[in-house]
Order: structure tokens, then C-alpha cells, then sequence
């Protein structure tokens, strides 16, 4: 049986959507699947059997500050991950490490292994030199650094994933790897376990309308953006039965918390931290809009966001500013801001609030396009094949799976 190891540093299993579709497609497909990832409070064994899925998990190392600091954090988890790498090894052996970012330093672990004929594949699931640009606002030493761990990751992958279009031509082009070594797989979900119920009468609270937000809640989400475009229609317009829900959690909530208290939007806009399962999709059937408030940036100009495939699939309408990747995703049923500031983003809220024919029609057609083309079967389709020309099956074990 061929094995795969996946290892993911910036969110546990089965948490990160992603990476847990894509292990069970490979599951699926007959390989053996272990995962290497952090351990939470939510998530904190350090091993266990999910759905056939051996998950290994290490000690969270605290955020970096700092040059330090980064070196502390990064060199704690490139440690755990190491060793337990090296425990898989002596337990069964594998034959595929996969390397899902960020940081680009996964690779590290994985090279040693290469000698021994290990094939590398590397998850492109985020750009990082362009992330430290929308975060910090410049470039210089650090973001050089981050140019070159990246080349050095798809220099050293057997096989690249690339998480969207744009993403696939980063790798081909300034990562120097040939088309044929380089596959789109988008992280849409899987529809089976993704569908509509009734709507939560607490989250909602007797709104007229409901403004939904769900994801990380970090300085380059644009969580602040959303509590603004609250304040604008709520307070300065003044329009009444408008809430707005945010589904999740991260190192900006507290932030966005207070500035909701300082425009005196508090009461209007309920954050109920992290969520998952029943809960979580019972808080997103509750929304009227999906708002994807993540501002213009080279970095958010890039990715294709999971708000944009789960907001569709619901056939919730939404509301962003006009990036590349959300545009190339939503198009028409998308509703964009004229510009890139809150008000911007309030006047294109304010286009579905005011229209109800509008904000159903765009609904219905984003649920269309989604039924159309965010299917995670046809996705993990393509992971697997690549994953099949990357380590064809053994002709005698192919001919005994068949018969």
C-alpha cells in the first residue's frame, strides 16, 4: 500500500478543511494517511485514529515576535515535526511527504528524506512573501527571505498543489517548475457534509437582515472593515433591523471587539468565536449577505477565499471588494464596492439590503455557479491522479484493487 505523510504546522486535524478533504481522498484512493500537525485546546491528543487516519500532534509553540521569537517558534515546530517524522518512519516507513504551508520551511524536514528516494510534494496554501508585505507594509531583508524559502519549496517538490490559478502560475513562474508538475486543487467543500438548515433565532435576534462574516479573524481579514461598514449603515444611515454575525476566531478579535464598543455597534453585531459542525453551519445558514471585508492587497488579491465557496453553496449573495481571485470565482453573482474603504463596502451591503428581487437573484445565482463548479469530487479527482503519476500503484496491486 503506498503512504503519504501530510504535514501542517499552522492549524490541527481535522480543523483545517483542506487538508482533512484531502486526506480522506487519498484514503479513499487506497493510500495509507498520517498527518503531523499542532496540538489545541480544542484538539489535544497527541495521537489518534480518525476515519482510518493516523493523526500525530505536537506542542503548539507561542507566536513569534520578533526575529527571535519567529526563529523560537518556527525551529520548535520544524523539531516535533522532525521527530515525529522519523517516528512514522521506524513505525512503517512512507513513501510521500507532503508539506502543506504556511511557513515555507517545511521542506526542511522533508529534504533528508528525498535521498532515500521519498518523494516531496508541496501545498501551496498560501503566499507568504505576500502576506508579510499586506501585514507589515513593506518589503526588504524579510520578504527577500521568504521569496527564497519559497523557491526553495517548489524547487524541491516532486509535485506542487497549487489552491488556485493564480497560485499555479506564481509556481511556474517565478518558482521556475515546469506546467506538467504543477495542479490546481481549490478548496471548496465537500457538498455531502455542507447543506442549508434553519437559520439560528439567537444569532439572529429579530434582524430584518442578517450580515454574515466566517473565518480566521486576523489584521488582514478585514474584520475592521465589516464593523465599520456596521457602523455606517446602522448609526450614520441609520437604517434599523440590520445585525451583523462573525463566525470565528483569531489574533484580531479582540481588536475588532473594542472598535465595535467605539462606534457603539456593539449591540449590533454578535462574535461568537470559534465554531464547527452543526453549530457552525445553523450560524451561517442565519446570513442574509456574506460579507468578505478582506481589503485590497497584493496578498488578499490572491488567494481564493473558503468564505466564497461556502457563502455560495448556501446561496447566501455576497459582498466584497473587488479582488482578482474573488472576481474570477463569483463574477456576476458577486456585488463589489466602487471602492476599497468601508464606505465602499457599506454602499454595496446597502444595494442587497434595498432591493430583496436583487439580493435573491444574486443568491440563486451564486448557488448555481456553486452547484456547477465548487464540487470537492471533481477536486479530488485531480489530487488523486496527480498523486497517481506522481507513485504509479505497483502493476500487481493495481490488477488485485481491479478484479
Amino acid at each position: 500500500m503506498r503512504s503519504c505523510v501530510i504535514i501542517v504546522e499552522n492549524l490541527p486535524v481535522p480543523m483545517d478543511r483542506r487538508v482533512w478533504q484531502e486526506a480522506l481522498a487519498l484514503r479513499d484512493a487506497g493510500w495509507k494517511i498520517s498527518v503531523i500537525c499542532p496540538r489545541t485546546e480544542e484538539y489535544p491528543a497527541s495521537f489518534e485514529v480518525i476515519d482510518g487516519i493516523e493523526i500525530f500532534r505536537h506542542p503548539r509553540p507561542t507566536e513569534g515576535r520578533g526575529a527571535a521569537g519567529f526563529l523560537i517558534e518556527y525551529g520548535s515546530a520544524l523539531f516535533h515535526e522532525l521527530r515525529l517524522l522519523l517516528k512514522i518512519a521506524f513505525r512503517g516507513g512512507f513513501d510521500v511527504v507532503q508539506a502543506c504551508n504556511p511557513p515555507d520551511l517545511i521542506f526542511l524536514v522533508a529534504a533528508p528524506f528525498k535521498l532515500f528516494g521519498k518523494k516531496f510534494v508541496f501545498d501551496h496554501h498560501d503566499v507568504c512573501p505576500e502576506l508579510f508585505e499586506a501585514k507589515f507594509g513593506k518589503r526588504g531583508l524579510m520578504h527577500r527571505l521568504l521569496m527564497f524559502l519559497e523557491r526553495c519549496s517548489f524547487r524541491a517538490a516532486d509535485l506542487v498543489i497549487s489552491a488556485n490559478e493564480t497560485y499555479r502560475a506564481l509556481a511556474i513562474g517565478r518558482g521556475g517548475r515546469r506546467p506538467e508538475d504543477v495542479v490546481t486543487v481549490y478548496s471548496v467543500m465537500d457538498r455531502s457534509r455542507f447543506r442549508r438548515v434553519p437559520a439560528s433565532p439567537a444569532l439572529r435576534a429579530g434582524a430584518r437582515l442578517v450580515l454574515g462574516y466566517m473565518g480566521i479573524i486576523g489584521d488582514q481579514d478585514g474584520v475592521d472593515h465589516l464593523v465599520r461598514c456596521v457602523h455606517l449603515l446602522c448609526v450614520e444611515q441609520g437604517r434599523s433591523g440590520i445585525r451583523a454575525v462573525v463566525v470565528g476566531d483569531g489574533p484580531a478579535l479582540e481588536a475588532a471587539k473594542s472598535l465595535a464598543r467605539r462606534l457603539g455597534v456593539a449591540d449590533h453585531i454578535t462574535f461568537t468565536g470559534y465554531l464547527k459542525g452543526e453549530a457552525l453551519i445553523e450560524a451561517m445558514s442565519s446570513f442574509d449577505i456574506g460579507i468578505i471585508p478582506d481589503p485590497v492587497n497584493q496578498y488578499n488579491d490572491k488567494i481564493s477565499m473558503n468564505k466564497v465557496f461556502e457563502y455560495s453553496a448556501l446561496g447566501v449573495p455576497s459582498v466584497a471588494y473587488p479582488l482578482t481571485e474573488t472576481r474570477r470565482l463569483l463574477g456576476t453573482a458577486g456585488t463589489y464596492a466602487d471602492n476599497e474603504t468601508p464606505d465602499g463596502l457599506a454602499r454595496a451591503c446597502a444595494l442587497l439590503i434595498d432591493d430583496e428581487a436583487l439580493r435573491e437573484s444574486k443568491g440563486r445565482a451564486a448557488k448555481t455557479y456553486a452547484d456547477a463548479h465548487f464540487d470537492w469530487a471533481s477536486e479530488a479527482e485531480k489530487l488523486v491522479a496527480a498523486y497517481d503519476r506522481l507513485l504509479p500503484e505497483p502493476a500487481g496491486i493495481k490488477a488485485m484493487n481491479s478484479a
